[in-house]
């Protein structure tokens, strides 16, 4: 029954997505719009490059798709509302995202196309950037929660949530959930303005639905992921009126997801060298420091 529910929410997540980006990208807000998109992409030809790896061209999407529902499966929604609670949800959460760079680098590769194998290496760039950027505050996290566990991490955050009480660490996660979900500033494997699609440039008709779906999977998945470790999932703010649990994790998620959606539109583009850069030079620096913080404050005024 939860696997059936949590699939109905991150469908319908997903969706919400799709009109929000519609309205973020051409400033129309249409409910309907995605449905006759996807329709589209189905009725359109699915055409295949003339020197194409099969094996990768074909698998690139589909493994985009499943890194994001194994990712989703350890993010609970309510107490109980979780597909499996894992001892170490939080770190098999990081292993599944992992693969979201095989398929990005499967997806570059396959179609033997110059734009799509530029896209699929600057991906690598950005992996390299901002995966210790996810490993480390989640570490944080744990080291409040004292578990993995992604239940116990939001129970750990009744009487004060993580944003609160380790903000550096947030702003990292949240720069790092950007640079994998690849969206602006850090968009570079698609980069519309200089390849022409990047990584989605030789996907057409349902290869091309496949690939845009499983990026909006990913996207709800990073901030369902956001709000479990630093908004305290499904746990209400003390001034608000009574929800269901589930309510409140719905809520969190759709803001989460819509600032994501819309922080970076006003950025200039970050480059992959100069990410790798700041990253490594600054963010885990700053990553440590946020560790040593929580960690002497977890010694001196346990919360």
């Amino acid at each position: 029954m939860n696997i059936f529910l949590i699939l109905m929410a991150l469908s319908a997540g997903a969706y919400f997505i799709a009109v929000l980006e519609g309205w973020t990208v051409h400033r129309r807000f249409s409910l309907s719009r995605p449905l006759y998109s996807a329709l589209a992409f189905f009725g359109r030809e699915s055409v295949l490059t003339r020197k194409n790896d099969l094996v990768f061209f074909e698998a690139g999407p589909v493994l985009l798709l499943v890194a994001g529902v194994l990712a989703a499966a350890v993010i609970p929604l309510a107490p109980g509302l979780i597909i499996t609670d894992l001892a170490t949800g939080a770190l098999f959460l990081n292993a599944a995202l992992a693969y979201v760079l095989v398929a990005l680098i499967m997806a570059g590769w396959g179609p033997d196309g110059a734009y799509a194998m530029i896209g699929g290496w600057r991906f690598l760039g950005q992996f390299i950037a901002y995966a210790m950027l996810i490993v480390m505050p989640i570490t944080a996290v744990a080291m409040r929660a004292e578990s993995l566990s992604t239940t116990v991490i939001v129970e750990s955050q009744e009487q004060l949530w993580n944003v609160f009480y380790q903000p550096i660490g947030f702003v990292l996660f949240f720069v790092a959930a950007l640079g994998l979900a690849w969206l602006p500033p850090l968009d570079l494997p698609t980069a519309a303005g200089d390849l022409a699609g990047g990584v989605e440039a030789e996907y057409t008709g349902a290869r091309l639905a496949v690939l845009r779906l499983a990026r909006m999977v990913i996207i709800l998945v990073m901030a369902g992921a956001t709000v479990t470790f630093y908004f305290g999932g499904w746990l209400s703010p003390g001034f608000a009126a009574s929800l269901p649990d589930w309510a409140w994790s719905g809520i969190k998620i759709l803001i989460v997801t819509a600032v994501m959606l819309t922080a970076g539109r006003h950025v200039p583009r970050v480059r992959e060298a100069r990410y790798l850069a700041v990253s490594w030079k600054l963010g885990i620096s700053l990553a440590l420091s946020n560790i040593f913080l929580v960690g002497v404050i977890a010694l001196v005024v346990p919360i």
